[in-house]
């Protein structure tokens, strides 16, 4: 996995995650390089991952930029994706359809996140505590990791 900064709430949650989902499916997690949320930070993160693990069959990143910074660096290696490495990102950016080969990547509601955030501040503003918020994600299947079955 490459994660963000160990300081980010967000990479530490899809940390928890991610580890949470290997050991329910009882999968072990072989790996873990931090890397800034940046193209070049998940690049010299995958870059520390091979030293470490030279022949990894699935890489999970904290963020899409992330992963696509994966996806140069394992081009860089002569390594094929996802006949070699599967890759998968986090966000649903955009332009996780045009990376060579399309993200998988999990999906969030930006939308929705952005309102709940706009509703939680004008409470807040009116003197109301905000309470914790966890808003559903799924997985959007592309060509990075083509085996990985969607969810709902």
């Amino acid at each position: 996995m490459i994660t963000g900064q160990v300081d980010a709430r967000a990479a530490v949650a899809r940390e928890q995650g991610f580890t949470e989902g290997l050991t329910l499916s009882g999968l072990p997690l072989l790996g873990v390089e931090p890397g800034q949320f940046t193209e070049d930070g998940g690049a010299e993160a995958m870059e520390r991952l091979l030293r470490a693990h030279p022949d990894p069959d699935a890489v999970f990143a904290a963020s899409d930029v992330m992963a696509i910074g994966a996806l140069r660096t394992l081009r860089e290696r002569g390594l094929r994706v996802p006949e070699d490495v599967a890759v998968i990102g986090f966000n649903d950016l955009a332009s996780a359809r045009h990376t060579s080969p399309p993200l998988t990547t999990v999906h969030q509601p930006v939308r929705a996140l952005g309102q709940e955030m706009a509703r939680m501040l004008v409470s807040a503003i009116e003197g109301h505590r905000p309470s914790p918020l966890i808003l559903p994600t799924r997985l959007t299947v592309r060509e990075s990791a083509p085996d990985l079955p969607a969810s709902a």
